[in-house]
Parts: C-alpha cells; structure tokens; sequence
C-alpha cells in the first residue's frame, strides 16, 4: 500500500451481525476505528476490530480533528475506517468527507450497509412495497419534515428518521396531507440492538404512543397502509380438504442430486474469510525471528501470508533436531572373525 486508506462502513442498524463480510473485514484490517457510540452498538466493534486498534469517539472529536487524522493516515500510510449507522449513502454525512480524502491523496471507498428501515420490515415481516397497496417509498431526513405535507399526498409509504419530541408536529404534517387517522404507523428504535423497541399504533395515537413508552430520541417512523396485518392463510384453509403430496419434478431431482453431491466437496473459503483475517489481524506480533518453536494450535487463517511462517516453524525445528545431535559418537567395536578355518 503506497498510500493510507480510508474506509467508509456502513456498520447496518447497529448489532454485530448484521454487517457485511467486506465491512467486517475493513474492521479487521484496520489501524484506526472511527465511530460513534451512541448510534453503533460497542459490541460491532469489540467483534471485528484488533486488540492493537485505536478507537476513536466520532461523538467527542470535531470535524477538523477528524480530518486531522486523515492527514496522518495520509502521512503514515494508517488504514482507517469510519463507521456510519445504517448506510452511509442515507443521510450519513460521507460526501464532504470523501472528497476531503481524495484531495489528500488517500484511496477512500465506500461499503454499503444494511439499512434501518429494511431491518425494522423485517422485524415486523411486512414488505414495504406490497404491489395490491404502494409501490413506492418516500425517505424523510428530520430536516425535510416541513414537506411531509406535501409528501403525504401521494398516499405511498412514508420512512421518517425523526426526534420522537416532535411527533406532535408530524402528526398534524400527517393529517394535513391527507392521511387517516387509522393508517397505521410502526415506530422502530434501535433495531437489533439490545434495547430494540418496536411499537405499532396509528397516527391518531401515534403522539400518545410515543409519550406513554417515552420514545423522545431518535427513532424511525414507518407510514403507510401496507403495514396493516392480513389475515393469515392459516386460518381460511378448509379443513376437511384432503392433504395432498407434493409430486417431485425432474428439476428438484436434479436440485437433490447437486446438493448431495456437494456435501462431499470441502466448505467454500469464503464463509471463512473474515474469521480468518480477524484471527490474523489480532494476533500480536512476534518479539523474536524464532520465537515460535512450538507448534501451533488452533490457527485458522486463509491469508496466503500465513503459508511462509509454517515454512519457517519447520525450520525451526530442523534446527533444533539438529543442535540436539551434536554429541560424538562412539567407534564401533572391530568385529572378530567368526569364520571357521579349514585345516584339513
């Protein structure tokens, strides 16, 4: 690398699993991690980032120190990430950045992660964009609150990051663009973290809501007609129709015989490459060049770097069976003649 890096990573809604295999390795790698707190779960970055990282407090340090610290990187040739809530292409705050970081000359990239309002679909299970309902969604940042009205007469879906003290005026935003007191609305805060919330309720009850959970910070406000709950097919089964099997095709024969015969084949090293860059990333540098005379154990790694030191182990051992054999031998005895001599 001729030059520092800077990685911008969408760390997702916040828990450690729901990040990206490219985010997690940028993590692993990385010499300095900037975040915030309050918004990425401590855990995200106690899981991928080395013992040896400097981390950084997004929250407490001011924007000219941050780009600060890209002029180091830039000097040093640091790898850095700053992680982002969510997805850094929604109201994450990176083009300044970006751009900044390229005037340094440093290689900057973008991970995309997952975004708040596909993990809050998907904890309640609903698609956003159901066909029968809307086909559309319209994204709200908290400043653009004042166009809810206008936003609101489309009728769509509707995604709002907003202050949970200011639902009283996005509800009457709400009402004035036309829509129903019983529309549904979900309020999601701090989807998959440990104190996730998720409530249901609609938006004539949706300040009352807010206050009776205290729901005041930020949160995610999802609107629109398509979060109603159908009713399940469960329950308009008829239940003296008889159960029928399903007939196997040519295709799903075909499928079966693939997939059994892939159960022989060795896993992909791909499902296995952030463990190992991870392990490779943590692990302390040696003190000596021979340091590491016994074997070891329970190392995984997929890094083609991890092939010279087993080479070198080796050697190692060479070595030392040599220097152990150092010891003269003994002559051997001169053996007597045991052949008979024939006097006759």
């Amino acid at each position: 690398m001729t030059t520092g890096r800077v990685s911008f990573v969408g760390a997702g809604p916040g828990a450690a699993d729901l990040i990206t295999l490219r985010g997690a390795r940028r993590i692993a790698e990385a010499d300095v991690v900037v975040w915030a707190p309050s918004v990425v779960d401590a855990e995200c970055v106690r899981e991928h980032a080395r013992a040896e990282a400097e981390l950084v407090d997004f929250s407490r340090v001011p924007h000219e120190e941050v780009v600060e610290l890209y002029r180091r990187a830039a000097a040093s040739r640091l790898k850095v990430v700053r992680l982002h809530a969510g997805d850094p292409a929604l109201w994450g705050g990176v083009q300044d950045q970006y751009d900044s970081c390229q005037r340094l000359g440093l290689e900057v990239e973008i991970v995309p992660g997952v975004a708040p309002l596909s993990a809050a679909a998907a904890v309640i299970g609903r698609e956003l964009t159901g066909s029968e309902i809307a086909q559309s969604i319209i994204l709200t940042a908290p400043d653009s609150v004042e166009q809810v009205r206008e936003f609101a007469e489309h009728g769509t879906t509707m995604a709002v990051s907003l202050p949970g003290a200011r639902a009283g005026h996005f509800v009457e935003k709400l009402r004035a663009g036309g829509y129903a007191g019983e529309t549904p609305v979900v309020v999601a805060y701090k989807v998959s973290q440990p104190d996730e919330l998720i409530v249901h309720t609609t938006v004539a009850e949706l300040e009352n809501t807010v206050k009776k959970h205290k729901l005041y910070r930020a949160a995610l406000f999802i609107v629109g007609r398509t979060l109603k709950a159908t009713q399940s097919r469960a329950r308009r089964e008829v239940p003296d129709e008889p159960i029928r099997s399903a007939r196997p095709t040519s295709w799903s024969r075909r499928a079966a015989t693939r997939i059994a015969a892939r159960v022989e084949e060795p896993p992909n090293p791909a499902w296995t490459a952030v463990e190992g860059i991870q392990q490779a990333a943590r692990k302390a540098p040696a003190k000596e060049e021979f340091k590491a005379e016994e074997p070891q154990k329970d190392t995984v790694t997929t890094e083609p770097v991890a092939k010279p030191k087993l080479t070198v182990v080796a050697a190692a051992k060479k070595t030392n069976s040599v220097q152990a054999s150092t010891t003269p031998k003994k002559k051997p005895a001169p053996r007597k003649n045991t052949k008979r001599t024939n006097t006759n």
